[in-house]
């Protein structure tokens, strides 16, 4: 293999590709990026057997041909490349680089043995949305994704239908995201794993319009511009996650989501100790929310702001969770509400009926 590429092009590459090979695998191909000449460009990927992507970025194409290489030393000696043109050559299993004044030799692995790249097999239902679409609705429900690998159907987001609808949800047993996204014509039961999710997020670039997503049985597909990732699905069936969402709240507060964020910021200084436990009471009659929390060591804190409230009473919650929730709840203002200490406690934007975060309390 012989060829000539910009540096631009292929750091920018490898920098996004480079992140799905596994370094920590005792399989050492699965720790290098593919290099294979496909038509008068370049293929670049990387396959973790769970992951893969791929790019084709232009090249002048001198000799056919392909090399595996170490991923890490590969994009971190690219990128301290100055822009241009860099000459790849590839004899005997070595890969060389020259770029102006920089000569090197990576030693690689025959490429005949690197993993064949995922397809879809038998296409079962494809979706396209707009690039701030896709980045929304994975947004608002990823993030709550369990990090706990002995239930694995918890690590992804439930892409499925409902009433004809799209609907995406996540749970790791403590809250729960639903976003309602748009009709869709066929059936739809998959999860999605959020460590692929989170790779079509960074793969996202300003030039990219719309992100297709293509489904078959066991597998899915984004299509983001050039770069094409291809994940497993979680076998498994998601939990019953509706029995959750509360169909109305006895509490019921309207407030300003910057207010909310201000006194949970300042509340969740004193709760450091105390595993992030801030304690929410609720007053009708004064039209008032306050956030209690206690540092054992420094002292303790009580934070207030106004609101617009039907019922009352006291709730204790988990800080962190109520900062990541109203990180991702779009709009101005926020509706919370809860019944009891110790019921789901529902947060959603006033102005936006399609998105619901759930979260269940702390006993106090």
């Amino acid at each position: 293999m012989e060829l000539i590429v910009k540096q631009e092009h292929l750091s920018k590459a490898l920098n996004i590709i480079g992140k799905v090979a596994n370094t920590k695998t005792s399989i050492s191909l699965l720790g290098t990026i593919l290099l294979r000449t496909n038509g008068n460009q370049l293929l670049i990927a990387a396959n973790n057997l769970e992951l893969a992507v791929s790019q084709n970025i232009s090249a002048k194409i001198k000799l056919t041909g392909s090399i595996a290489i170490p991923s890490k030393l590969i994009t971190e000696f690219i990128a301290s490349l100055p822009k241009g043109d860099v000459l790849l050559k590839v004899e005997n299993n070595h890969l060389y680089i020259e770029s102006g004044n920089y000569k090197s030799k990576i030693n690689g692995e025959s490429a005949e043995e690197f993993p064949d790249l995922p397809t879809i097999e038998e296409e079962t239902n494809r979706i396209s949305f707009s690039t701030d679409e896709f980045k929304n609705i994975v947004s608002q429900t990823v993030f709550t994704c369990s990090n706990d690998t002995a239930r694995p159907v918890l690590t992804g987001v439930y892409w499925h239908d409902y009433e004809e609808y799209l609907y995406l949800a996540s749970t790791d047993g403590y809250r729960l995201s639903e976003r309602k996204v748009k009709k869709i014509e066929k059936p739809l039961s998959a999860i999605i794993p959020s460590s692929a999710l989170q790779e079509v997020l960074r793969s996202v670039s300003e030039s990219v319009d719309e992100i297709e997503t293509i489904f078959d049985d066991h597998k899915v597909e984004f299509k983001v511009g050039d770069i094409i990732i291809v994940s497993r699905l979680i076998d498994g069936k998601f939990v019953d996650y509706r029995r959750l969402i509360p169909s109305s709240t006895e509490t019921v507060v309207e407030i300003k989501k910057n207010d909310f964020m201000r006194i949970v910021k300042i509340a969740s200084l004193f709760a450091r100790d105390s595993g992030g436990s801030v304690t929410i009471e609720v007053n009708e009659d004064e039209s008032k929310i306050s956030i209690h929390s206690i540092a054992s060591e420094f002292g303790e804190n009580t934070s207030e702001a106004s609101v617009t409230v039907t019922g009352g009473g006291k709730i204790t919650l988990n800080s962190r969770y109520i900062t990541e929730c109203l990180n991702n709840i779009n709009g101005d203002d926020i509706i919370f509400g809860f019944s009891g200490r110790l019921a789901p406690t529902v947060f959603k934007p006033l102005k936006d009926k399609n998105y619901i975060h759930i979260i269940m309390p702390l006993k106090s």
